[in-house]
């Protein structure tokens, strides 16, 4: 099996390709990134030590797949601009040229060389203000979502794929939600077997969280080196929902979708924790103390930003029942082993998210 990976010294990519290597000892296992995102070079170590290729590049330059001109059996793109506040207050130009021209690009490879392309989307495709209309019950610890919703694809048991995208979604989301559109296109035009998982929180070990992309990991790590958090949006109470999936979860599913080589007509599909692995951050910071044993203060900033949702839950029945999938880690498990992976790597750690 050879595998090409996008976006391949990040937190999912990197995991993936550790992952197949694994499994696939003597595929070739090669991973592209421009090490852009903090974090990033400390996997180069992992990737010499496990016989996996590395290529210092960027998708948005087509000449940077030129070492990489042979057949793959699959190519994950993983690779993104993933903050959904990239050009609220500065220029938009990374981000679309990465999300948009990248996968041009990475498409435009892919159909010449490629059998299986996996696209990792986002939940943010969806658009923001029918997120903010979905009729909510404020309890104790989380908002809630109500039994009756007018809104199509909307239930309690999360949003599904029916779900409104034709509103703004915030440039992050619209950039995502356009390369979907690519990857059907190249899917219907020139054959490309592929298919797209509209993800939704991914957590886990190994994951430099930031607060406006992978903040669940970074309230654990916070919590572990005793540092300062904040509650924000939404009257500042910390009771914004949202499902995460655990890597481990993640990687379960991207292999049974390996083996079962589905998608010529590139299949969307949401993946998520689901109602099985959700929380509020008010309910996260009490676990994050169970586990670490330690308080922060916290602190309340009430206002909303334009991007910021309430309530987000991954319906995962259509990824359910095509591949016999469903998340199995608990949001405790989620803490538990990135606490591990802290105490681990104490001193290489500390300084990224302190």
């Amino acid at each position: 099996m050879n595998i090409l990976i996008t976006g391949g010294a990040g937190f999912v990519g990197s995991s993936l390709a550790l992952h197949f290597k694994n499994k696939f000892p003597s595929g070739r296992i090669a991973v592209l990134d421009n090490l852009k995102r903090r974090g990033s070079e400390i996997n180069l170590q992992k990737f010499k030590e496990n016989s996996i290729e590395f290529i210092h590049g960027d998708i948005r330059n087509p000449s940077d797949f030129e070492p990489l001109k042979k057949a793959w059996d699959i190519f994950f793109e993983c690779s993104a601009e993933p903050s959904v506040l990239a050009g609220l207050n500065s220029s938009p130009k990374y981000l679309l040229e990465t999300n948009l021209v990248g996968t041009i690009n990475c498409l435009e490879f892919a159909k010449q060389y490629c059998g299986l392309f996996i696209f990792l989307s986002t939940s943010r495709v969806y658009s923001i203000s029918p997120l903010r209309e979905i009729n909510l019950v404020e309890k104790a610890t989380r908002f809630e979502v109500a039994p009756n919703q007018s809104i199509v694809g909307v239930s309690p048991s999360g949003i599904s794929e029916k779900f409104p995208t034709d509103l703004s979604r915030s440039l992050y989301g619209t950039s995502k939600l356009a390369s979907e559109y690519l990857v059907q296109e190249y899917a219907t035009t020139y054959g490309l077997k592929s298919l797209i998982n509209r993800c939704g929180v991914i957590a886990g070990p190994g994951q430099f969280g930031k607060v406006d992309q992978g903040v669940y990991t970074l309230w654990v790590a916070r919590h572990f080196f005793n540092q300062p958090l904040k509650y924000t949006g939404f009257g500042g109470t910390g009771k914004q929902v949202r499902d995460l999936i655990h890597i481990r979860d993640l990687i379960s599913l991207l292999e049974k979708q390996v083996q079962t080589q589905t998608g010529l007509e590139a299949p969307t599909f949401n993946v998520g924790g689901g109602n099985f692995c959700s929380t509020s951050l008010f309910e996260l910071t009490h676990l994050c103390q169970e586990v670490t044993g330690n308080r922060v203060e916290i602190t309340n900033e009430k206002e909303t930003t334009p991007v910021d949702i309430p309530w987000y839950v991954s319906d995962n029945e259509k990824v359910q029942k095509r591949f016999d999938w469903k998340p199995k880690h608990t949001v405790k498990d989620l803490v538990s082993d990135i606490k591990i992976w802290l105490s681990n790597n104490q001193t290489l750690l500390k300084s990224s998210f302190c």
